[in-house]
Order: C-alpha cells, then sequence, then structure tokens
C-alpha cells in the first residue's frame, strides 16, 4: 500500500506560502520550508513597519514647522506651546503642510 503523502490540502498549504513568497530571491522563493520562514520574517517586520512609519512621518513633519518657525524668528517648542495656549487645533501634519504650502498663511498662524 503505498504511503499516505497528505494530499490536496497540504499542497494547497505549501503553495499558498510559496505564493506569498513570490518575489523572494533564491530559495526563499520555490523551497517552502525556507519560504514560510522567510514569509513569517516578512509579516513580522511589515507589522513592525506600519508602526515606525508613523513615528517617521511626525518627525518629518516636526522638523518641518520647527524649519519654517525658526526662519520667522520662533522656536518649534515655543510654536507649539502657543499655539495650545491659543487652542488653537491644528495638528503637525497640517501645520507642516501649511509650512510648506503656503508660507503666508504659516506667518499668519505664527503670529496669531
Amino acid at each position: 500500500m503505498p504511503r499516505a503523502k497528505r494530499g490536496f490540502k497540504a499542497r494547497r498549504r505549501r503553495n499558498r506560502v510559496l505564493k506569498w513568497a513570490k518575489g523572494f530571491r533564491g530559495k526563499r522563493k520555490n523551497c517552502h520550508a525556507i519560504a514560510n520562514e522567510s514569509v513569517q520574517h516578512a509579516w513580522m517586520h511589515m507589522y513592525r513597519s506600519r508602526k515606525v512609519r508613523k513615528r517617521d512621518f511626525r518627525s518629518l513633519w516636526i522638523q518641518r514647522i520647527n524649519a519654517a518657525a525658526r526662519n520667522l524668528g520662533v522656536s518649534y517648542s515655543k510654536l507649539i506651546g502657543k499655539l495650545n495656549a491659543g487652542n488653537v487645533q491644528l495638528n503637525r501634519k497640517m501645520l507642516a503642510e501649511i509650512a510648506i504650502s503656503d508660507p503666508v498663511a504659516f506667518q499668519a498662524i505664527v503670529s496669531a
């Protein structure tokens, strides 16, 4: 009697992993055991990078706001403190966008 080789379900599971590993280099794309490990690591990096991307963008916005504010003679921390005291509800993303696209409006926000 021939040995049982698990059949359709196992092949479908292996092929699913190999499909996720498409585009990897070397054995990582066509050897199930290696591809499985590579896919797991890729997912771990993707999960972590989604969090890191948010941090990176926030720091970029802060740098842009700081550069624009210093051109007007005020530091970033003083500007944010003044905006919070004045109850201005602009987040850093919008402040950075205004600082780049409309310097006149940014100057009005800083002087207010």
